[in-house]
């Protein structure tokens, strides 16, 4: 067990992007509003985007490239478009976290009430630590945080089942006409959105370099369902700690994600006892450095790469890029911070509409010649893939329409 232990690590950097806002505010808000309703969703979407998370790390590992390198020969257009997409969303998503973070933080420490000065901080903080310690540290560090989150969140849900004297209602539920755009969301961004299998992908290659001997595939895809069975699991325990506390309190929840986290923390300890107030302030202030973390990690390194590709060049361009992306959402909070619903907003939707394109490419890729025939794979999966891929399509569809 120790040695599988030894080789996890892109799997659950994976978990630690992934589980993030969607998780804490979505999970939560569907357990407060519809209280076990929407298993069913969290459920059927993660099983409709495993197919293409998994070809990620998949494709790494068999063809030593990521899926940067893949998308570049099936046309370099693709590789333009990822990049300017990804230029657009990157600062406000990193700054969406990050704000979130530093409102824990704030509560969790008590230092100081100034929400600027905690995101600076957090961001200094986190960049220093990518800086110094590069992959091998950031491998270990999320480790470490994802344990704690674990930890942390089967314990709240346990004092919840033990403190809640109310009947939460079993039965699956289809929203209706007013509950319909919160469906649409809460499926678009569980777990994650889709070009996280690029990062994944990159992490795969960066995980085979710390190791003396490289990891094998079966370890390679035990790695990733660790990480993926680890948010679907965590995913049902924001639920569950929703429906349990806050479910049928009629209360309104901020929109803004520093003021759902102090509503989350307050409304918990107020119900689970002041006991519980570090637990939960643990819980869900790992949650998000975890996504601060690797956010911040990933879109330098995916970056770097595409620069490398699109212009043929051999230097990286990680630190660079690291700088930039800090100092953008540094500026950001400065000067922004008030239109940070808008943007994030921007941001959501340019990733959403993207997800049918990232999964049809992955499933091209992997399928393609670039695959040896006994990694490609099997035909159950194949089958799942091209059902999800309809899917996916019809609910960007469904998405464009009602907006």
């Amino acid at each position: 067990m120790t040695f599988k232990l030894s080789k996890l690590g892109p799997g659950l950097l994976f978990a630690g992007a992934a589980i993030g806002v969607s998780h804490l505010v979505q999970s939560t808000r569907a357990g407060a509003e519809y209280g076990w309703g929407l298993i069913w969703a969290l459920l059927l979407i993660n099983l409709f985007k495993y197919p293409f998370f998994q070809y990620g790390p998949r494709y790494a590992q068999v063809t030593g490239e990521s899926l940067l390198d893949g998308y570049y020969k099936l046309g370099k257009g693709y590789l333009w478009a990822y990049f300017f997409v990804n230029l657009a969303t990157m600062f406000t998503i990193q700054s969406a976290v990050t704000v979130v973070t530093a409102g824990l933080a704030s509560k969790l420490f008590g230092i100081s009430e100034n929400i600027v000065v905690w995101c600076l901080l957090i961001t200094l903080f986190c960049s220093v630590l990518l800086i110094i310690g590069r992959y091998k540290l950031l491998d270990k560090f999320i480790k470490i945080i994802m344990i704690c989150l674990a930890i942390s969140s089967i314990l709240a849900v346990g004092f919840a089942f033990l403190k809640n004297d109310n009947t939460v209602p079993l039965n699956q539920i289809l929203p209706n006409e007013s509950g319909l755009l919160f469906l649409i969301a809460f499926l678009g961004w569980m777990p994650a959105p889709l070009d996280i299998s690029i990062w994944h992908s990159i992490w795969t290659l960066e995980k085979n370099k710390t190791q003396s001997k490289k990891i094998s595939f079966k370890e390679t895809l035990f790695d990733f369902n660790v990480g993926y069975v680890s948010t679907t699991f965590l995913a049902v325990c924001f639920v569950g700690l929703g429906a349990l506390v806050m479910f049928g309190t009629g209360m309104e929840f901020s929109n803004q994600g520093v003021e759902f986290a102090g509503q989350l923390i307050q409304l918990y300890t107020s119900s689970l006892g002041q006991t519980t107030y570090i637990l939960i302030a643990v819980a869900t202030f790992s949650t998000m450095l975890s996504t601060t973390i690797t956010t911040l990690d990933a879109s330098p390194r995916a970056m770097s790469k595409t620069i490398q590709l699109l212009f043929n060049k051999d230097k990286s361009y990680y630190l660079p890029w690291l700088l930039v992306l800090g100092l953008g959402t540094g500026a950001i909070f400065l000067f922004l911070l008030s239109e940070m619903g808008q943007l994030v907003q921007i941001a959501t939707v340019l990733s959403f509409v993207t997800a049918p394109l990232y999964a049809y490419l992955n499933f091209r890729l992997i399928l393609s010649n670039q695959m040896p025939k006994k990694y490609q794979p099997s035909q159950g999966l194949k089958i799942l893939s091209v059902i999800s891929l309809l899917f996916l399509s019809s609910f960007t569809i469904i998405y464009l329409l009602s907006i």
